[in-house]
């Protein structure tokens, strides 16, 4: 693809987003190589658990922790998702068209359209935000950092990040309904049983659940209301 293929729109968006890696200092660019590559996702699964964590106790736990479950295999989905994208679209990474850009993170191969990063992220935080909206808002400023992170540092368009977040999004919420379908019973056949019953332990104190959680008494529904 040559460099007047990409929008100029795009062009000065990427240059100005990337361009603050030249000012950032030698530690600088490592902090955001790390943040960007495995800090971000590794804080959103950290909010999994806590989200689990919160929710397991709720009179709601059975329709609640399958929200959580639906967050990690959301993201899965959406890695697999993109995989055909990718081969389909083709988009070489920003780099190879405009090598006047300062690349962070060197040896990324593979192609650019969409974003991994940035779809499991959004996927990630859509989930979340179905049983959990404090942590949900918490988990789209996550996912909104997770992709400026990945044009900051040259290996990603903006247009990658933007069609990661519609690729999450869709998968998280057009297949809530199946995924509900399913990991419920799943839930509570593990809740009744010896070995699993620590993944939900509904009703032990609703008070406890609303001091916990203010935001809970809204989020008392299914995925896929």
């Amino acid at each position: 693809m040559a460099e007047r293929d990409d929008p100029d729109f795009e062009l000065d968006v990427l240059h100005e987003v990337n361009g603050l890696a030249e000012r950032l200092p030698g530690w600088g660019r490592s902090l955001v190589n790390l943040v960007g590559e495995t800090g971000l996702p590794l804080a959103l699964l950290a909010l999994v658990v806590v989200a689990w964590w919160l929710v397991r106790r709720r009179p709601d736990a059975p329709q609640a922790v399958p929200g959580c479950l639906w967050a990690l295999l959301a993201a899965g989905l959406t890695w697999l998702a993109n995989a055909p994208i990718r081969e389909f679209v083709a988009r070489p990474r920003p780099a190879e068209n405009h090598p006047d850009l300062t690349v962070l993170l060197e040896g990324k191969d593979g192609y650019s359209f969409v974003s991994d990063h940035a779809g499991v992220a959004m996927a990630i935080a859509v989930a979340l935000f179905l049983v959990h909206r404090t942590l949900g808002l918490v988990a789209f400023a996550l996912a909104l950092a997770q992709g400026v992170a990945r044009v900051v540092m040259g290996v990603h368009y903006p247009t990658d990040v933007v069609g990661g977040y519609a690729l999450g999004m869709a998968v998280a919420l057009l297949l809530a309904p199946l995924a509900t379908a399913v990991l419920t019973p799943l839930v509570r056949m593990g809740a009744e049983s010896r070995w699993f019953g620590w993944l939900s332990r509904p009703g032990d104190s609703a008070a406890g659940r609303d001091a916990g959680d203010p935001t809970a008494e809204p989020d008392r529904r299914d995925l896929a209301a």
